[in-house]
């Protein structure tokens, strides 16, 4: 019979100090190669068909906006007389003549508008104009709210309660009163610029409402970026390695610039994701209530709003932008989804 063992001894058990054997060994090695952060993102994000779906037609977008135009025959605001509201693949009586003399007439795909302009053209001058308002936008609200979202959860105390009510009072503001206001009140201002500057006749050509939606991004929609990133400092602030820049003296600037702000790198990249459809909506929206891009310039939704007045009659003049709109937002909010996903650390795969 074996002598009861004291829980509280002294006494070692040397069975417990022998060599682990080849299989117990074994059991240890992680069944994984090693691998970055990235990498490791990058492969959730792949094995994600939903996101993956997503980005392919963001792509495809991307290359129907701004590399197709180039190849295609016709401009935005080309006018071809006799051709006003042409059925999708349908041809003029003048273009058939020319075609019965053996001339080359490339096809309508999606018809033609009330002035005789191609569709196809303008959809894809809409969609370029809409994902440069997403994605400029985009940049304004991240630059802007990560900056100041990062200074009030560094500082914190007063400074932050400060920061945060102004956030609170801007969070409060209309932004379609805004809008109005700014183009109102910038009209006579930038008209002045635009004829005094020729060089800024790309600005011109989007117009004082455009300008307009920009400022108000750049005023009123960085709120939400701000208190994100505000929480994500205020966490990282606890850290050892900020205690560790503090003891090596580095200043309260380059702490944030180079420790806070890149461990922050993958919340920014998701949530500037996803404020991309939110402007692509809201520059929509405006322009279907004629607060957007100006004529002959299009966007996704001047292009709805001009098609609303013969909806019965001429369908597909609203099918193509609705359609095109739909995508787009539907894209980066899946893709967003997806980013979002596979930056999470608690959704590690262990494979």
């Amino acid at each position: 019979m074996e002598a009861f063992k004291n829980p509280f001894s002294l006494h070692l058990n040397a069975e417990d100090f022998l060599p682990a054997a080849d299989e117990e060994k074994q059991q240890l090695i992680i069944m994984r190669e090693s691998t970055t952060f990235w990498k490791d993102a990058w492969r959730r994000l792949t094995h994600n068909k939903v996101a993956m779906a997503a980005f392919v037609v963001i792509i495809i977008a991307i290359l129907f906006a701004f590399v197709a135009p180039s190849f295609y025959p016709y401009t935005y605001d080309q006018q071809i007389r006799g051709s006003e509201f042409l059925h999708p693949m349908q041809y003029s009586a003048k273009e058939l003549k020319a075609i019965a003399a053996g001339q080359s007439v490339f096809p309508h795909v999606l018809g033609t508008d009330m002035h005789g302009r191609d569709m196809v053209i303008r959809l894809m001058m809409g969609t370029r104009i809409s994902l440069l308002v997403g994605i400029i936008a985009s940049m304004l609200v991240l630059l802007i709210g990560t900056v100041y979202g990062a200074i009030s959860g560094f500082f914190g105390g007063v400074v932050d309660l400060v920061m945060m009510r102004i956030v609170d009072v801007i969070y409060s503001i209309p932004d379609m009163l805004t809008i109005i206001l700014l183009q109102v009140t910038l009209k006579a201002p930038l008209t002045n610029l635009f004829d005094t500057h020729p060089s800024l006749g790309w600005l011109q050509a989007m117009g004082v409402p455009m300008v307009s939606i920009f400022l108000t991004f750049s005023l009123l929609y960085w709120t939400n970026m701000a208190r994100i990133i505000r929480g994500q400092i205020m966490a990282l602030k606890e850290q050892e390695f900020v205690t560790a820049a503090h003891a090596l003296g580095a200043s309260s600037s380059r702490i944030i610039m180079k420790h806070l702000i890149p461990n922050c790198i993958s919340v920014l990249i998701v949530t500037a994701t996803l404020e991309i459809p939110r402007a692509i909506f809201t520059e929509a929206f405006l322009s279907f209530l004629g607060l957007g891009v100006m004529n002959p310039m299009a966007s996704l939704g001047s292009l709805a709003s001009d098609a609303i007045g013969g909806m019965e009659s001429y369908t597909y003049l609203l099918v193509a932008p609705a359609v095109a709109i739909s995508l787009v937002i539907l894209s980066f909010n899946l893709f967003g989804d997806g980013l979002r996903d596979a930056f999470d650390p608690k959704l590690k795969e262990n494979k």
